[in-house]
């Protein structure tokens, strides 16, 4: 299937869907983005000669990475149980979701440092740190079906790892052109976030969460490539 058929399907399934998605994501998200921001504005005081990082830093870490896990759990099994023809309520998806949660916030985890590891290795060899990011952003691209295989192929997370890098291989292109899109929507929500938070944190934190919600168009179109290039014989 081409690409542009890829975008369409998601489109129509992101606009099809928008009321059930909203009330499934958007208070998670707004949990998420809070911690977010919250973080922001306690990095912004740390003295950088003498930077010290407190328990209720790590515990917003912590958060926002279980936060993140639960709202890509939940994406992850309402996009499987609409591809069969199910039409599950939100706090049921929400409930049947958290069991993937532990696994996937290790295979994020694990995943998350494989990705990193190219740019930081790098930058310890000044200009080479661009090199780094471009193997970072090909390894991005490799893992970024972890969470289907995590949620639909029932898989650990080492599995999840190993069957992502493996499925991504034919369609590396593909991925990485749709994992583009997240460029253009950090820039315009950038943007927007700087005008918001102009009209004080509430206004910022919702226009934050609504571009945070309008990025899951993504994870949709990256869905429906896994589901267009799924074998069946994909354990």
């Amino acid at each position: 299937m081409s690409l542009s058929a890829i975008l369409s399907e998601a489109y129509n399934f992101f606009r099809n869907h928008l009321a059930q998605l909203a009330m499934l994501t958007m208070p998670l998200l707004l949990i998420q983005v809070g911690i977010q921001l919250w973080l922001g504005i306690e990095m912004g005081k740390v003295d950088l000669e003498n930077p010290q990082f407190g328990a209720p830093h790590m515990i917003a870490m912590m958060l926002l990475l279980l936060t993140f896990s639960v709202l890509i759990a939940a994406v992850t099994l309402f996009l499987e149980l609409r591809s069969q023809g199910h039409n599950p309520s939100a706090g049921l998806v929400l409930k049947a979701s958290l069991p993937f949660v532990p696994p996937l916030l290790l295979a994020g985890v694990f995943s998350g440092l494989a990705i990193l590891a190219p740019v930081m290795l790098f930058a310890a060899f000044g200009p080479l740190w661009l090199i780094g990011l471009v193997i970072s952003f090909y390894l991005f691209a490799r893992l970024a079906y972890v969470n289907f295989m995590v949620v639909v192929e029932r898989l650990t997370p080492l599995e999840a790892i190993k069957g992502s890098f493996s499925f991504s291989g034919p369609i590396v292109l593909k991925t990485i052109a749709l994992l583009m899109l997240y460029l253009p929507l950090s820039v315009i929500g950038s943007q927007l976030s700087g005008f918001a938070a102009m009209g004080g944190f509430p206004l910022q934190m919702l226009m934050d969460t609504i571009m945070s919600f309008i990025g899951l168009f993504v994870n949709v179109a990256l869905f429906r490539l896994y589901m267009v290039s799924k074998k069946p014989d994909v354990a």
